[in-house]
């Protein structure tokens, strides 16, 4: 089949890699022009673009695909191209009308929720943070709507207790490959049933902030769980910034003030929460270092009894 791929960060480059094993034509890449990062500030390329060009595939980097210069030409290429269908994961534009009826078979998002649930910019964060149980990759007929178009194929993951955000990015970046590989093949055997999206049902994953790391100790153990595995936690420990990257739910409890940590062992610290139950914490990073199993901290650092977490600065 030809296809045109629209994708942008390393969650999209499964999807893509599976697309030119399969024996598909990629006739061209879409992606985000190239950004500074870093210290240096030094443009860098997409990684979804390092992985076309190393296939030798033709990449365009238009800043808009909906306005100006770039989206007219951008239109041109498109029908130059004349594929039968687009590939769009994790792009980060907005794809016109023009475009969207464009291929034969329309354009195709994969999608890191079980729409209807969290439409939108960030529905991995917001899975962890709301305690669902699973989440998926939904293949899904792109319309003009945000996230809107009729369900073409589900694969489901369970989400497990310890998951981070990362760890369930990666694992949906595999799954969205093995989600778009399958849809494909249902495509060109023409078994694919659209299934329209009920209203019920339907959240939306906003775009997740800085201040939502910043942890209120009077929270319960399963908030301050979430929220340190979704989008990282900021604490101050004896005035400097230590950010906890990972936690379990526990069994601990006690009557410290909220934000204590209790060291047990040489390998554990509980954090103690508002509502006397403790966060087991399972990574951190201190100020000035990199980030560590929770062993390792401890084996370098003296944690004293009674020490609390204060809210971060």
């Amino acid at each position: 089949m030809n296809i045109v791929f629209m994708g942008t960060p390393d969650f999209s480059v499964p999807a893509l890699k599976i697309l030119i094993e399969d024996g598909h034509t990629v006739q061209a890449v879409f992606t985000q022009p190239d950004r500074p990062r870093g210290r240096g500030k030094k443009l860098q390329p997409t990684p979804v673009k390092v992985s076309a060009e190393a296939a030798g595939i033709p990449v365009y980097t238009p800043l808009s695909l909906r306005k100006g210069d770039d989206a007219a030409e951008s239109l041109a290429i498109l029908k130059k191209l004349n594929p039968e269908l687009i590939v769009v994961i994790a792009y980060g534009q907005i794809l016109p009308k023009e475009i969207l009826e464009l291929p034969k078979y329309g354009c195709i998002n994969l999608h890191a929720s079980l729409l209807p649930r969290w439409r939108g910019a960030a529905p991995i964060q917001r899975a962890i943070l709301a305690g669902d149980d699973e989440t998926g990759i939904t293949a899904m007929q792109m319309a003009e709507g945000l996230d809107t178009g009729d369900m073409l194929h589900i694969l489901k993951t369970r989400i497990a207790e310890e998951e981070t955000a990362d760890t369930l990015h990666d694992r949906l970046s595999l799954l969205a490959a093995e989600t778009l590989q399958e849809t494909i093949a249902l495509l060109e055997q023409n078994h694919l049933t659209p299934v329209p999206q009920g209203e019920e049902g339907v959240t939306y994953a906003e775009k997740i902030t800085k201040d939502m790391s910043r942890l209120d100790f009077s929270a319960t153990a399963a908030e301050i769980d979430r929220t340190i595995r979704a989008v990282t936690g900021f604490a101050m420990l004896n005035g400097k910034r230590i950010k906890l990257l990972g936690s379990a739910c526990s069994s601990y409890q006690s009557d410290a003030p909220a934000g204590s940590l209790i060291r047990e062992g040489r390998h554990t610290l509980y954090l103690i929460c508002g509502d006397g139950k403790a966060v087991r914490l399972t990574a951190v990073q201190p100020e000035g270092s990199k980030p560590m199993k929770i062993q390792d901290f401890l084996n370098g650092s003296a944690v004293q009894e009674g020490a609390i977490l204060t809210a971060a600065e």
